[in-house]
């Protein structure tokens, strides 16, 4: 009897490089995330993390020659330009967040609708997103330029949550935040993740994203230096003395 195929892969990265002016800044052989995953894309300030992310995208800044396949659900989306393959689900909430400063949380919510082709894929309502959220139930009629920076965070996450997301790309989301909100944000998207949520995470504070993933990628210049299950990444020495010091 011949062993079951396994699964295909939601997210499937094949060959993927990036160059700008002739100098490469990404060069990724393999990459897949899988259903129900929380993986974490870690490394020093200029390892390339974001312009991977933007390259999954086909979002860049600059005119960079991108080569390779991405591939969704095992369908090339290579070809697509940035909002188709926000609609077909794969999204990215950046550095900068994705909040519309003056829009109220709720019309933020509203004003992002669940495309027409998310059949299959799991649309949050808006009282979903208050249960997950409740400090944006309680400031639901404020603008958006008066939320803190976590708050911002959490309005980011929850206007992709209305868009369907098949896969939900994470850029930095500690940045500027304080300890204890870094917490909240990534225990959240921990809980997205545990209802079967697939993510990506891209982050430079290694110490909080140990924390909430499953599988760490190390990445370096542009390339994936180790990549594995969080628990032995966690002991891989160009971890643990790199980015975690005395903690590890």
């Amino acid at each position: 009897m011949s062993a079951p195929n396994p699964p295909t892969p939601v997210l499937d990265v094949r060959n993927l490089s990036v160059v700008y002016a002739g100098n490469r800044a990404l060069s990724v052989a393999q990459f897949q995330l899988h259903e129900g995953e929380l993986a974490g894309i870690v490394g020093a300030n200029g390892a390339g993390k974001s312009t991977f992310a933007n390259a999954l995208l086909g979002w860049s800044r600059g005119a960079p020659k991108v080569t390779g396949d991405v591939l969704l659900d095992g369908q090339s989306i290579s070809a697509l330009n940035t909002p188709e393959r926000v609609r077909r689900g794969l999204l990215l909430i950046p550095e900068s967040d994705l909040v519309f400063a003056t829009m109220s949380v709720a019309e933020n919510l509203t004003h992002a609708a669940s495309p027409a082709q998310a059949s299959g894929r799991r649309i949050y309502t808006t009282d979903e997103i208050y249960d997950l959220f409740p400090n944006l139930a309680e400031r639901r009629d404020h603008l958006g330029g008066q939320l803190s920076g976590g708050e911002r965070q959490m309005l980011g996450i929850a206007r992709a949550l209305r868009l369907a997301p098949r896969v939900l790309m994470l850029d930095e989301p500690s940045i500027g935040l304080a300890p204890k909100l870094v917490s909240v944000v990534l225990q959240t998207v921990r809980t997205l993740v545990n209802e079967g949520l697939t993510v990506l995470l891209v982050e430079q504070n290694v110490k909080a994203a140990i924390r909430a993933v499953d599988r760490l990628i190390l990445l370096e210049r542009g390339q994936i230096l180790a990549e594995g299950p969080v628990e032995e990444m966690k002991a891989d020495p160009r971890v643990a003395d790199a980015y975690l010091g005395a903690d590890s």
